[in-house]
C-alpha cells in the first residue's frame, strides 16, 4: 500500500489522515535531505583508560517527576487509528519493560471523535512509565481551553501534556490550521491553569530562541526542541496529501537539532530539554546530553518495530541504551548527571 491508496476499512477524515502519517512515515522520502541534526559535529572524548566500569556507568534520571532508568522517551507518533492502537500498545509495553517514557500523538481526534480514545490508551500494559499526552498549540486559538487539556490527559491517565507547535506542517497541509496570530498570549493563560507540567514542542523543524524567550513566563515545564535533521513533517503532510513533495525547498526548513539544543539552553537556562528529531543512536543521544538536554526522544527509528511487536520494540531500545551507556564509558563519564552540559560551549 502507497500513501496515495485508498484505506479499506478506515472511517473517513482526521482518522483515515491519521493512517495516511503513518504509511508516509515509513517512506524515505519523509527524512531530510539537505539539513542533518549537526549533533554528527559534536566532538566526542575518548579515553583510554576510562577509570570506571561499563557496568557501573549510571543512567538513571528523573524527568517531570518521575523516574526513568535511561535518559530516553519514546518519542510522540500517533493516534486515532486502529493501527495507531496496535503501534501505541506495543511501544508503551517496551516503555514498561525498560523503565522509559513515552509521549503519545496528537489527540485532537480523540476529543473530537470519542471512538478514537481506545487508540490511546495503554496504562494497561504500562501502568507506572512516565506518560506524556499531546495536543496542537493551533487548537488553543480555535477554542480549545483548560477543559480539553484535562480531558486529554485525564482520559488516559498521562502524566504530563505536550503542547505541539507546527506551523510549516500547517501551512502545507491543505485545510491546515494557519491562524496562530496571539497563540502565545493564549498559551500564557491556558498552561499556568493546568494541574500538570506542560512541555511546548515542536514537531522537527525546531524551536527558536526567540519563541521560547516569547513563553519564558507562560509556566512551560519543559521544552522539546525537536529539531531538523530527521523526519521533516512538511514532507509527510504533502506525501500524505499529494502522494510526492511538491515543495522540497520549504520542506528543508527548518533548525539542526544540535543548534537547536544551543539556542535554547541559552533562551531558557534554567528549564529542562527534550531533545528530539533525527536521534538515531545512542552517541546521538550522548551528545545532546552533553549539549544539555535532561532526555532525549525517540521516534521514527521505533515505528516499523512497533508494527511488529513489543519484543521488536524493546530490542531496538535496548541496542540504543546499550550505546548510550558505551559512549558515556569511553568518554570517561560515571552518569549521564556529569555528562550532561559539558558540550553546551562547543560550537
Amino acid at each position: 500500500m502507497t500513501v496515495s491508496d485508498p484505506i479499506p476499512g478506515e472511517a473517513g477524515g482526521i482518522q483515515a489522515r491519521k493512517r495516511r502519517h503513518i504509511e508516509a512515515c515509513l517512506l524515505p522520502e519523509s527524512q531530510y535531505r539537505g539539513v542533518t541534526t549537526g549533533l554528527e559535529r559534536v566532538p566526542w572524548p575518548y579515553r583510554a583508560l576510562p577509570d570506571l566500569d561499563l557496568d557501573a556507568v549510571r543512567l538513571e534520571t528523573t524527568f517531570l517527576g518521575k523516574p526513568l532508568r535511561a535518559p530516553v522517551l519514546i518519542g510522540a507518533m500517533t493516534g486515532g487509528a486502529s493501527l495507531a492502537a496496535t503501534i501505541n500498545r506495543h511501544l508503551a509495553a517496551a516503555a514498561a519493560r525498560l523503565g522509559l517514557g513515552m509521549m503519545l500523538g496528537s489527540q485532537r481526534v480523540m476529543l473530537e471523535r470519542p471512538e478514537a480514545a481506545a487508540s490511546f490508551r495503554v496504562r494497561d500494559v504500562a501502568p507506572d512509565v512516565l506518560l506524556v499526552g499531546n495536543l496542537g498549540a493551533a487548537q488553543f486559538g480555535l477554542g480549545y481551553g483548560v477543559n480539553e487539556a484535562v480531558r486529554a490527559v485525564r482520559e488516559v491517565g498521562a502524566d504530563a501534556l505536550a503542547v505541539h507547535v507546527n506551523p510549516l506542517q500547517e501551512a502545507l497541509q491543505p485545510g491546515g490550521d494557519t491562524r496562530w496570530a496571539g497563540l502565545g498570549a493564549r498559551l500564557a493563560e491556558v498552561v499556568p491553569a493546568l494541574p500538570f507540567p506542560v512541555v511546548l514542542k515542536e514537531v522537527g523543524h525546531g524551536l527558536d530562541a526567540g519563541t521560547l524567550r516569547a513563553v519564558a513566563g507562560a509556566g512551560f515545564a519543559a521544552f522539546d526542541v525537536a529539531g531538523a535533521g530527521g523526519t521533516s513533517w512538511a514532507r509527510v503532510e504533502q506525501l500524505v496529501h499529494h502522494g510526492r513533495v511538491l515543495s522540497p525547498d520549504l520542506c528543508e526548513v527548518g533548525i539542526p537539532t544540535a543548534q537547536a539544543l544551543r539556542e535554547a539552553r541559552r533562551a531558557a537556562p534554567h528549564t529542562p530539554l527534550i531533545a528530539s528529531g533525527g536521534i538515531r543512536t545512542g552517541l546521538d543521544a550522548a551528545r545532546a546530553l552533553a549539549l544539555g538536554a535532561r532526555v532525549v526522544a525517540v521516534a521514527r527509528p521505533l515505528l516499523e518495530p512497533a508494527l511488529e511487536s513489543a519484543e521488536a520494540v524493546e530490542a531496538w531500545l535496548t541496542r540504543f541504551v546499550h550505546e548510550l551507556r558505551v559512549a558515556l564509558f569511553v568518554g570517561g563519564y560515571a552518569s549521564v548527571d556529569v555528562v550532561r552540559g559539558t558540550a553546551a560551549g562547543v560550537e
